[in-house]
């Protein structure tokens, strides 16, 4: 079991150009794409959130168990829904405004349990910034880090959330002691200001930086480094892409049987160009598609 902890919002995402342009809700969040894109990728995984009981808040769940995400694991509250505003450039590309004071997924509590064949947890995105549940989240990072478990991190850094840059900058490090795979975009990479080797050092593993179009490179902690080029493809939008990756290779070092830091740092070449490879095709199927709509396994002849 793959369990992924953090916010599910609504994506409010422009139908056409202009401030005033139609906005369409779609699901969304992070961590709920990168749960919904595990579970359409035949991953046996659970969501671990906090969900408002509104009408977004049972779509949201609606979405997950069509996935087969299993939701024991979700909390449920009378506020309301977060909702992320998105503005796509020409590139496809996808900028967002929060709407998050006083919403459900900021007041989770950390649970007692997880489920008992929890292999690894991700987390990641603006549950790692808006507290309470911040701290809450964090706590479960480092709980489970302590207990031999696989954790994935992918910051995922939402600047307009982060009132000061640099006690986040510094929170960031305290958490990679606790980290075994760390996932970040090269824009999120400049914006923390550090390196792979730096990370790494820390305690990761291995470090996966995406690099949009250009593909991803993976850095390891006995000194390899793995590029990996993008597909070409049709841009339609890039809303998804990254989450799409964080499922991507959560799932196939699942079926790889590397879920564990051990087997990670066990990974040589020819893993780590299956694994990237495999990240990149799904990527690269989300961004020809509007919205977060990450690929089923059947469309990425997954064997």
């Amino acid at each position: 079991m793959i369990v992924v902890a953090g916010e599910a919002l609504i994506d409010l995402v422009p139908q056409g150009t202009g401030a005033l342009a139609p906005l369409r809700p779609a699901l969304g969040g992070g961590p709920y794409n990168t749960a919904v894109a595990l579970g359409r990728l035949g991953s046996r995984t659970a969501f671990c959130s906090r969900v408002s009981r509104d009408a977004f808040g049972e779509a949201l769940l609606d979405g997950l168990r069509t996935a087969g995400v299993d939701v024991s694991t979700v909390q449920r509250g009378p506020e309301p829904t977060t909702l992320a505003v998105a503005t796509v450039d020409h590139h496809g590309s996808a900028a967002y405004s929060f709407y998050v004071d006083g919403t459900a997924d900021r007041l989770f509590t950390a649970p007692p349990a997880l489920p008992t064949d929890t292999r690894a947890l991700s987390f990641g995105t603006c549950s790692l910034v808006l507290e309470p549940g911040a701290s809450a989240y964090e706590e479960l990072l480092r709980t489970t880090a302590a207990e031999g478990l696989f954790t994935a991190l992918d910051p995922n850094i939402r600047a307009g959330l982060i009132p000061d840059p640099d006690a986040y900058r510094a929170r960031f490090t305290s958490w990679l002691p606790s980290v075994t795979l760390l996932k970040l975009s090269q824009e999120d990479a400049r914006w923390l200001g550090g390196t792979p080797r730096e990370w790494l050092s820390a305690g990761p593993s291995a470090v996966v930086i995406t690099q949009g179009r250009d593909g991803m490179t993976a850095f390891t902690r006995n000194g390899g480094v793995h590029p990996m080029p993008g597909r070409n493809v049709d841009v339609v939008d890039t809303i998804g892409a990254g989450d799409t990756v964080n499922a991507a290779l959560l799932h196939r070092l699942s079926r790889q049987d590397a879920l564990s830091p051990p087997a990670l740092d066990d990974m040589g070449p020819t893993d780590w160009e299956d694994l990237l490879r495999f990240a990149a095709h799904a990527a690269a199927v989300t961004c020809t598609r509007t919205g977060a709509e990450p690929p089923y396994a059947t469309e990425l002849d997954d064997q």
